[in-house]
């Protein structure tokens, strides 16, 4: 049980650590105009050592925000520019032959990084969408013989285009779950995109971004993440929003059934769970509020809930379905 004491502690310790946040926000600032919601999103990923899907139309500045966060961690980073003809060895590696040597030996992959940009995912054939997703679920590699550990911190950012579906793998339900947030990237506004145009007409390059933290700045963050004090009537909350996906009907919700073929995994309840956390954390709170939840609660479940052909006739998105959710169950 948690004293009023632990949670003043942690609370300090949170506001010394904050700093650390608004650096990496103002150098990424630097370069990429608006955008705050997706920032936030890929920062609660690193807080919470979950893997981000980003969805958007190209020239969104999804790749641009994943390598300058990189660049302000001082991290490597690999991009992989996902294809049909990519094979699972083009990602985490294989066995080659050594002439001089006389003997097979191990070529790594760029799996082995810190940030790994996985271009639109749905390029590539099943093979290799398993291959990452083995790596984001063990956090560790099988080339010949031997399991390599991959390096942490480790976090998979993938970026999907809505637009075009000819030629693509969409990503099956259970690889999809094992995303802890699906973001959504939408449009600048006309101020942000008159900036942006002048930006690059300046010359955008000649921007130098600098490393403000370390690998110890975010593991620290995930451990003080963990300890952010989520009340019992929160987690039922939580609970409750998860519960309404899979039985609508029970939660006051029955012209939602015909809609939903399945509803959000316990994945989804413990990703909300440790989202949760994090925007508490980014807040620089010590304990999570009904508000952290309903703001995380749609990036968490709309990759997670199926709809029917009956949802799809009447125009229904998954986005419309947990909006309807989030304003029946009741808050505490």
């Amino acid at each position: 049980m948690r004293t009023a004491e632990d949670i003043r502690q942690l609370q300090e310790a949170i506001a010394q650590h904050h700093p650390v946040t608004e650096n990496i926000r103002k150098q990424l600032h630097r370069i990429i105009v608006g955008q705050p919601a997706m920032i936030d999103r890929l920062l609660i990923g690193l807080y919470c050592n979950g893997h981000v899907l980003l969805e958007g139309v190209p020239g969104l500045a999804k790749t641009l925000t994943i390598k300058s966060l990189a660049k302000t961690l001082n991290m490597a980073f690999s991009r992989i520019q996902f294809t049909p003809d990519l094979l699972p060895a083009d990602v985490v590696g294989t066995m080659i032959y050594n002439q001089q040597k006389g003997e097979f030996v191990v070529r790594k992959g760029p799996i082995f990084a810190n940030f790994i940009l996985a271009d639109e995912i749905n390029r590539a054939p099943a093979k290799v969408q398993s291959a990452l997703l083995e790596a984001m679920q063990e956090k560790q590699v099988t080339i010949g013989d031997t399991t390599y550990t991959l390096p942490q911190p480790f976090l998979v950012l993938a970026t999907q285009n809505p637009l075009e579906q000819e030629g693509t793998y969409p990503l099956p339900e259970a690889q999809q779950d094992r995303f802890m947030l699906k973001v959504k990237v939408d449009y600048p506004t006309r101020e942000e995109e008159l900036q942006i145009v002048r930006e690059n007409i300046a010359g955008i390059d000649n921007i130098t971004l600098q490393p403000v933290a370390s690998a110890q700045d975010v593991l620290r963050a995930r451990e003080l993440c963990r300890q952010v004090y989520m009340d019992e009537k929160i987690e039922h909350y939580l609970l409750d929003l998860v519960m309404a996906t899979r039985y609508p009907a029970d939660a006051g919700l029955p012209e939602l059934k015909p809609l939903l073929s399945y509803g959000a995994s316990p994945r989804a309840s413990i990703s909300m769970a440790q989202a949760s956390r994090a925007v508490a954390m980014l807040s620089k709170r010590a304990y999570v509020v009904p508000d952290d939840v309903k703001q995380i609660a749609v990036d968490v479940l709309r990759h997670r809930i199926g709809l029917t052909y009956e949802a799809a006739a009447e125009e229904v998105t998954a986005d419309d379905i947990i909006g309807k959710i989030l304003g029946k169950v009741k808050a505490p």
